[in-house]
């Protein structure tokens, strides 16, 4: 085999193996450092005698086999390790170990993974860099520019969520049954918070970080799979499926914001609209709706809809009053707000706007301000309007959006 097909196998064997490979150490030896670093001594060991002896039949259980190995010389060799671990399971392991999953080389632990980086006791910005870093398989310099902070101060927060998890005795397990209602939340929380930030970044100089996106819609599948009664993980999955359909018509060719009243609908992707439509139905099939399902329900009436004129505003608005008792939020308002102006006129959602003018959470949201802009402009109230489109430029995070921004005043304040 060449060098370069070896390579790219490598680097496909990564991508699909190395959060279950990493799962599966981690629930071993109870230390994500560890897991870690034999993980990619692994890797590095298969680099070297792929391209020579060719790629294992089974490469998954290749690379445990010799991170196990490792793992058990370097706890021989560092007394620290040893104090915190047991040796004698460690080689118990390595004689016997666990017996593959149906149809694959490994266990597949990495909902354990997915429960431990989601942990409550985890403040909430270290569990999505600790999944990105552990699930996702970025790198530390990569978690870091997606967060937009520098690489040092990331992997100060990564040690630190690991160091947490260690000093409180988080278990590497799924949560009990009756555990699970009020753990599964924080687990999607996480996913969708590493894809709103690739389907609208909250700085930097582009609309859409299509990577996390992505990352996060794989993600989503592999808790689909590891958990498919979870009809709340089908609603996610569907949101981000049916808002991702979109992505190719929410820039210009200059990378400029196009609104999804000037999409070119012809653009999105209508095999994720399929897959998504489905994923609904069974999202609000069986019991009461959730979150994530009503969510994704408002996605596909957008997503169905062959022009904004046409859209079913009214089963939009009703949703986002099943979404304002499941979740009352400001930003659950502001789109209900925005829903009743397509439904009843700009005038009835502007009233709604103007009645959360005080709400302390959206005095930093620039999408509030653009709302009431836009109201203001269809009601031909233009210098309101203008001042509104100040506000929110004031405090858009992307270029994108200021540029959009810019122009909307412009037009409000005329030549």
């Amino acid at each position: 085999m060449g060098a370069g097909r070896a390579n790219a196998s490598v680097e496909a064997v990564f991508r699909e193996e190395r959060g279950r490979l990493l799962a599966a150490l981690a629930r071993r030896f109870g230390d994500l450092d560890l897991a870690e670093e034999v993980t990619s001594e692994a890797i590095e060991a298969a680099l070297v005698h792929w391209p020579a002896e060719g790629v294992p039949p089974k490469p998954g259980a290749w690379l445990m086999t010799t991170a196990r190995r490792k793992a058990v010389d370097r706890l021989r060799r560092d007394q620290a390790y040893a104090a915190r671990l047991a040796v004698l399971q460690v080689e118990a392991d390595r004689a016997a170990p666990a017996p593959p999953s149906p149809g694959g080389d490994l266990p597949d632990e990495r909902l354990q993974l997915f429960f431990t980086c989601a942990h409550p006791a985890l403040p909430a910005e270290d569990r999505t860099a600790l999944t990105l870093r552990c699930l996702a398989g970025l790198t530390t310099a990569d978690v870091a520019r997606a967060f937009l902070v520098p690489g040092a101060t990331m992997g100060k927060r990564i040690v630190r969520a690991k160091n947490r998890i260690r000093a409180a005795r988080i278990p590497f397990r799924v949560p009990e049954a009756e555990e699970l209602p009020g753990r599964l939340p924080g687990v999607l929380q996480v996913v969708y918070s590493i894809f709103t930030e690739g389907y609208a970044a909250s700085l930097g100089p582009d609309l859409q970080r299509l990577d996390l996106a992505e990352e996060a819609i794989r993600l989503a599948r592999i808790l689909r799979r590891l958990l498919p009664g979870e009809r709340e993980v089908a609603g996610l999955l569907a949101l981000m499926l049916l808002v991702h359909a979109r992505r190719a018509a929410r820039t210009g060719p200059d990378g400029g914001l196009v609104l999804l009243d000037d999409q070119d609908r012809t653009r999105w992707d209508r095999a994720l609209i399929s897959e998504g439509t489905e994923l609904v139905s069974v999202a609000l099939t069986g019991g009461p709706p959730g979150l994530y399902g009503v969510q994704a329900a408002i996605a596909a009436l957008h997503d169905e809809a062959p022009d904004v004129a046409r859209t079913d505003w009214p089963q939009i608005a009703g949703l986002y009053e099943v979404l304002r008792g499941l979740a009352p939020s400001p930003v659950v308002e502001l789109n209900h707000a925005v829903a009743v102006a397509m439904r009843d006129g700009p005038a009835a959602g502007l009233a709604l706007l103007d009645a959360l003018a005080g709400e302390p959470r959206l005095q930093e949201y620039s999408p509030f301000p653009a709302a009431r802009g836009d109201l203001l402009s269809r009601l031909g109230r233009t210098s309101e309007a203008a001042a509104a489109y100040r506000d929110a430029l004031a405090l858009a995070g992307t270029e994108p959006e200021r540029a959009h921004l810019r122009r909307r005043l412009t037009d409000c304040e005329g030549p």
